[in-house]
């Protein structure tokens, strides 16, 4: 279902731009783009706990904006800002099965350094390294019987990143793009009885439509 929705919002993105231009502006140094879209976050899911079993996190889809700035034709600075809210369970703990920890949002501000091979053309790919910073907040819904307090620290990752713009007219782009970000926070359940570490390691699959200023 979450490939399908971006599917959807590609298709939605293209449809919503100008109609095509004849010609091609190409990237610039000091060009600003913004751009507005929907991604997938989907964890791949790991971890451990003291009590066993596997930490895991649902897929999810939600807004997302974004703004690059070209400090060259060919090199780049980005940054997201979306926020996204998980299910989180415990599995295969031995005794007790699926234990379910309840919800939290993530707000994961990603910053990539993006090299840009040919920013002159109409299809122009991308590819980028940087850092994230995921604060976690909004610990709660339903829970498991026993668990009354469930902690997601903050948290540091890399990220890695690649795309493409697709120019339809001077100003306006199509966009898709995908990171992964390396992301295993601190879980503390009641206080600190159970601990555990949760390799998150999310892909973050976007669609999106961008506007150059």
């Amino acid at each position: 279902m979450t490939m399908k929705m971006i599917a959807a919002a590609m298709a939605c993105a293209v449809a919503a731009t100008p109609v095509m231009a004849q010609d091609v502006r190409g990237k610039q140094a000091g060009d600003i783009v913004l751009g507005a879209g929907l991604i997938g976050v989907l964890p791949s899911n790991g971890g451990s706990t003291s009590i066993g079993g596997t930490p895991h996190a649902s897929d999810t889809v939600t807004p997302q904006l974004d703004l690059t700035y070209f400090l060259t034709p060919n090199f780049a600075v980005n940054v997201i800002a979306a926020t996204s809210r998980h299910d989180v369970t415990v599995r295969n703990v031995p005794g007790a099965g699926t234990l379910d920890l309840g919800r939290v949002w993530a707000l994961p501000p990603t910053v990539t350094f993006q090299y840009h091979p040919l920013p002159g053309s109409r299809i122009s790919p991308y590819l980028g390294v940087g850092l994230n910073y995921t604060v976690f907040y909004g610990e709660g819904g339903g829970r498991s019987a026993g668990i009354t307090r469930v902690d997601v620290e903050n948290a540091w990752g890399y990220a890695v990143n690649a795309g493409v713009d697709y120019e339809v007219a001077p100003n306006w782009m199509a966009n898709l793009d995908v990171k992964r970000l390396w992301l295993s926070p601190d879980v503390r359940v009641n206080g600190g009885a159970v601990r555990g570490q949760a390799d998150l390691d999310p892909w973050i699959v976007g669609a999106s439509v961008r506007y150059r200023f």
